[in-house]
């Protein structure tokens, strides 16, 4: 598990992603910002890590809002250079909400400033570390992780965790080919020599080659069956949703699924349940599933934000 001594990873919950903190004689460096929700927390992390030193760059591995939320606040603390993939800089110009999925899934951030754009294929000079950005589509077409040979570290972002990768959206926004990308994205992960993964959600691992087999076997089952998929979907949005608001009145979630574009498209394309029902399934299996509990009238997340 052994970093280099440039390299800080703050390790955040499931609301906020990881953010990894890069110090060196070309100046300071930050990869993904967490949500928005967790702007103040984010930023005191980040003082501290910083140890008073500026924060010259910021570099987002894809423009989720768990990912890029907290770049206004970052920017407008630091008024650091900030660089995103090239793939999101329209959706990021025109704020396209839903193909970011930030209102379409009740989900929020704030406009930010981009100063420039990199490609997959570009070597990012990070912690005087070179980084190269490698195109990650799945989870998000555009997005990539950064690999340092010399280190032999990748940063995935949410192409890898050790228990999966992040959810993916077959045939919604005009795609249908992400299981194809997801394959391509973790086939491209083992041909890499890789000794540690620091991923965008939970902790650094370095058993690559068994989280890559638990990835394909997750992979595989999607694929098998696309309504498992759209139910898995569903509820990764309603603990994220529960995460953001801290809890939900379950006489609501009827009308919430009903209401909430993404929640009535999945469910209209691939489940065909009433929003009652859709309520009463999620419900029940975040239950199940140890995420979320009846609290009196409400339901309340098991995880931690």
């Amino acid at each position: 598990m052994k970093l280099p001594a440039s390299v800080q990873v703050l390790e955040r919950g499931w609301l906020s992603s990881n953010n990894i903190v890069f110090r060196g004689a070309a100046g300071t460096a930050l990869v993904d910002s967490g949500y928005g929700s967790h702007a103040p927390q984010t930023l005191a992390l980040l003082a501290h890590a910083l140890r008073g030193a500026r924060l010259d760059w910021l570099v987002n591995t894809h423009c989720h809002s768990d990912h890029m939320g907290g770049n206004r606040a970052i920017q407008d603390r630091y008024q650091c250079r900030t660089s995103i993939p090239s793939g999101e800089a329209r959706l990021i110009e025109v704020w396209d909400e839903k193909a970011l999925i930030f209102g379409f899934a009740d989900q929020r951030a704030e406009r930010f400033r981009i100063d420039d754009e990199f490609d997959a294929g570009a070597v990012l000079k990070l912690g005087d570390i070179d980084w190269q950005a490698i195109a990650a589509p799945g989870h998000d077409t555009n997005a990539v992780m950064f690999y340092s040979p010399e280190e032999r570290i990748l940063i995935a972002a949410d192409a890898l965790w050790e228990n999966g990768f992040g959810v993916i959206f077959p045939q919604m926004f005009g795609r249908d080919t992400a299981f194809a990308e997801t394959r391509s994205t973790l086939e491209s992960i083992a041909r890499l020599d890789v000794r540690l993964v620091i991923p965008g959600h939970g902790r650094m691992f370095t058993e690559v080659g068994a989280a890559l087999e638990r990835a394909f076997a997750r992979l595989e089952s999607y694929e098998a069956s696309i309504e498992r998929l759209a139910r898995h979907c569903l509820k990764v949005l309603l603990v994220f949703s529960l995460l953001d608001k801290r809890s939900m009145p379950l006489a609501s979630l009827p009308t919430y699924v009903q209401t909430v574009g993404i929640f009535a498209d999945l469910n209209a394309r691939y489940l065909h349940l009433t929003p009652e029902a859709l309520a009463d399934f999620l419900v029940a299996d975040l239950e199940k599933a140890g995420a979320a509990r009846r609290d009196g009238g409400m339901l309340v997340p098991l995880i931690a934000a």
